[in-house]
């Protein structure tokens, strides 16, 4: 939502203050230039990408109007049910959570969750790694390795949609040049024509830089920040997620082992250590939980 605003903000502060000084809207309506500045960076987004970075963007871009998935209540969730899986395996044995691993949607401590539940990276990470644990095969270390192979994985994957956008960006102001080239060399072809009209010539040229560098900086740029930020907050709360199990595996309680997972978390949504306490004994003491 907050990109919405900032987009509003942008063109009412460009338009407003254009409009203010005196200039006329009808001179900044130029759909040629918006159709050739615009074609030819979607074309050399198409010609410099593949199809599935193609897909990436496009499943990205919804993503990033939207407010982030991750906040303070959700890492406690996430906490709350680590702590529950991993009290249950203290106590009862490994064994104890793995029909629940194997069918989180019909388990009764998932279900508990229903934020949790529902993301699917989230999960996957979670039951692939309590089983890898089940197994009992590899040690702290192995499963650490491979817990950042996974997530330096996933991490270049969401990159993906950042570069090209960011590419897009920077070569926006480019194909702004040339639209506004182009113009000139209309304007240049009509040498002979009064004043007036070679004025209204080049002006309309000079429209082609102005939507390139306000397109580039204003809209595709900050399209890409957001995208990142999303990115990050998605890679931490994998990383949330594996230092709590690696602190289960290396024989930490499990109430210190979210308190592993609760100090790599931005200080923007992370608990204190009063509020998770708290959240991990209802938790504890909630029916059919641990």
């Amino acid at each position: 939502m907050l990109i919405v605003i900032g987009y509003l903000v942008v063109i009412g502060s460009v338009v407003g203050s254009f409009v203010a000084m005196g200039g006329h809207l009808g001179a900044l309506y130029q759909p040629f230039e918006v159709v050739l500045i615009a074609g030819a960076a979607l074309g050399a987004f198409v010609a410099g990408n593949s199809k599935k970075s193609l897909v990436l963007v496009k499943e990205s871009l919804p993503k990033a109007l939207k407010g982030s998935p991750y906040s303070k209540q959700v890492y406690m969730e996430l906490m709350a049910l680590l702590y529950v899986l991993l009290n249950k395996a203290r106590r009862e044995g490994l064994m104890a959570i793995e029909s629940h691993i194997e069918d989180p949607a019909s388990s009764p401590i998932f279900s508990e969750y229903p934020g949790i539940a529902r993301d699917e990276k989230l999960m996957e990470f979670i039951t692939d790694y309590l089983r890898i644990m089940i197994s009992g095969n590899m040690s702290s270390f192995e499963i650490e390795t491979l817990m950042d192979e996974e997530i330096d994985t996933y991490r270049h994957e969401q990159e993906v949609p950042i570069h090209a956008l960011r590419a897009v960006a920077d070569g926006l102001p480019a194909f702004g040049i040339v639209a506004a080239v182009l113009g000139v060399i209309k304007a240049l072809a009509a040498v002979d024509q009064p004043p007036a009209i070679l004025g209204d010539l080049i002006s309309k040229a000079m429209v082609g830089t102005f939507l390139g560098i306000l397109l580039s900086y204003g809209f595709v740029g900050p399209l890409a920040s957001q995208i990142e930020r999303r990115t990050a907050e998605s890679i931490k709360v994998l990383e949330c997620i594996k230092v709590t199990l690696l602190a289960s595996m290396n024989g930490y309680p499990p109430q210190l082992a979210v308190e592993f997972g609760r100090k790599v978390l931005f200080s923007a949504v992370r608990p204190t250590f009063s509020e998770l306490e708290e959240h991990v004994r209802q938790a504890k003491a909630a029916p059919g939980r641990a």
